[in-house]
């Protein structure tokens, strides 16, 4: 199985290699530093696996990926990335990704993550799972709110509790201002709140900024 990686940070790309050095059904065949290449990169090297970082520079996360998949529908994309698994996981299996790993988790987590993606099934970390998946009435209530809310929506949340302004939102995600004002009145709207202030509050009740 071919591999691309696409991550701007050398230690990291090496780290991964070291990681997976005793697999011998993965072969890497490239490095992609940029989000302006990548793409090209895609198309040039075949891979059947991407380990995409979310913050790979010139690239727009979700948007990104969603791009991705739009032009490689089988390919097997696992996001590594340093933000919080609480927003970012559940948005980049919505947008397209076959997985989602932090780069905090332990070598052991991180090779698991890249084989149980490669053999073709969907990775989660296990406590993002048991939030999504419990019985509890916490965790129902988390799947159904979250149910209500896209990818981009969820994406936009999250730069809201951080204090992103409108402007260095629409400039994050690649899209105009009057678009955010638009997802900020959808969130209003959807998690039944009347200010931005209780949009940071709700999503801290969802566990999405952790």
């Amino acid at each position: 199985m071919n591999v691309l990686l696409a991550d701007h940070h050398p230690v990291f790309r090496k780290g991964i290699k070291c990681v997976m050095k005793d697999s011998k059904s993965l072969r890497f065949k490239g490095k992609v530093e940029n989000g302006e290449v990548l793409l090209s990169s895609i198309k040039k090297h075949k891979p059947d696996l991407l380990i995409l970082e979310m913050d790979l520079p010139n690239a727009h996360g979700a948007g990104t990926l969603r791009e991705i998949r739009s032009h490689y529908p089988d390919l097997k994309v696992l996001i590594v990335s340093y933000h919080p698994e609480e927003i970012y996981a559940i948005s980049a299996i919505k947008a397209g990704a076959n997985g989602y790993i932090s780069k905090t988790k332990s070598s052991k987590e991180i090779k698991r993550a890249i084989t149980t993606v490669a053999s073709g099934e969907t990775f989660l970390s296990d406590p993002i799972r048991e939030v999504m998946n419990s019985k509890g009435k916490k965790g129902k209530a988390v799947t159904m709110r979250y149910r209500k809310l896209s990818a981009r929506e969820i994406e936009v949340l999250n730069l809201i509790s951080v204090g992103k302004r409108n402007k260095n939102i629409a400039e994050a995600l690649g899209i105009n201002e009057k678009t955010v004002s638009t997802y900020k009145t959808r969130l209003l709207k959807k998690l039944n709140v009347d200010n931005v202030a209780d949009l940071i509050n709700q999503s801290r009740l969802l566990q999405i900024t952790g």
